[in-house]
């Protein structure tokens, strides 16, 4: 059965490395032509720059057209390809879609897009935009599959872990090009300098600084342009370095409710 999933950051990782350790071998993801994912060492976005990316024993392949992508999914790999608008689904013709973009809004899908749609996160509504809708807010419900209405909004304030949750984040400090000065899975203390920005126009060197101590979880690649503010690193002060290199907690409980929801749509169609 063939599966689109719309968006390679971590969470969307998460869903489609579960689909396919589940079985589900037929993946083709999309993403922009300059991914900006944080926690790029899980995800398969930066096959997009590097070709290959492999999560967890599962690779994601650089594809560029129909033949490509077809070629990568009968070599057991997932198909990952710069089309930011979902193109490729008029020859794809997935079964299923999925809308893991995470942009806390619907960015363009439609429930007519596939034989079955799933929203994940805040911004769609069931039985109007998608079929169902998975949760994404961390705590109670996260991972619930949704027939009717919609997920929770987004407050705006990141997750809570290890008692932190703004402060984890490591923000651009100006428009400009990032560049890291640490790697994921370094280990930092609160007050060292984490990454820089050179700022559009004046080539002033704006550098961020770490809010606490913990591990770089998650890191911009050099040379993307962002804007003050942007998200551009995560610290996690739990420390643990193998959580740099596994799907997280909070994309296995997303993943689940989208396998869920999947296998449903599978059994009523057999």
């Amino acid at each position: 059965m063939r599966i689109m999933i719309r968006g390679a950051g971590d969470l969307a990782s998460g869903i489609a490395w579960r689909l396919y350790r589940a079985g589900h071998r037929q993946i083709l993801m999309t993403e922009i032509e300059i991914p900006t994912t944080v926690r790029r060492s899980v995800a398969f976005s930066p096959a997009v720059y590097l070709n290959e990316m492999t999560v967890e024993g599962v690779t994601g392949q650089l594809v560029n057209d129909q033949e490509e992508a077809e070629a990568a999914i009968r070599a057991g790999k997932i198909a990952v390809m710069v089309d930011p608008d979902a193109e490729s689904r008029s020859w794809y013709q997935p079964a299923v879609l999925i809308d893991a973009i995470l942009a806390k809004r619907n960015l363009g899908t439609k429930i007519d897009d596939a034989e079955y749609v799933i929203g994940v996160g805040p911004g769609f509504t069931a039985q109007v935009d998608c079929d169902c809708v998975v949760e994404t807010k961390r705590g109670h419900f996260l991972g619930r599959v949704l027939s009717e209405g919609s997920a929770v909004p987004d407050t705006g304030v990141p997750g809570n872990i290890g008692g932190f949750t703004s402060e984890r984040i490591i923000r651009a400090g100006a428009d400009g090009t990032f560049r890291g000065l640490r790697r994921i899975g370094d280990l930092v203390k609160r007050g060292e300098e984490l990454a820089e920005v050179t700022e559009d126009h004046t080539g002033r060197i704006v550098k961020t600084y770490a809010n606490i101590d913990g591990v770089v979880r998650g890191m911009l690649q050099d040379g993307v342009h962002v804007y003050q503010g942007m998200k551009s690193g995560d610290v996690d002060p739990r420390g643990q370095i193998d959580y740099c290199t596994t799907v997280s907690d909070k994309a296995i409980g997303i993943a689940g409710g989208v396998l869920e929801a999947v296998d449903a749509y599978v059994r009523l169609h057999q």
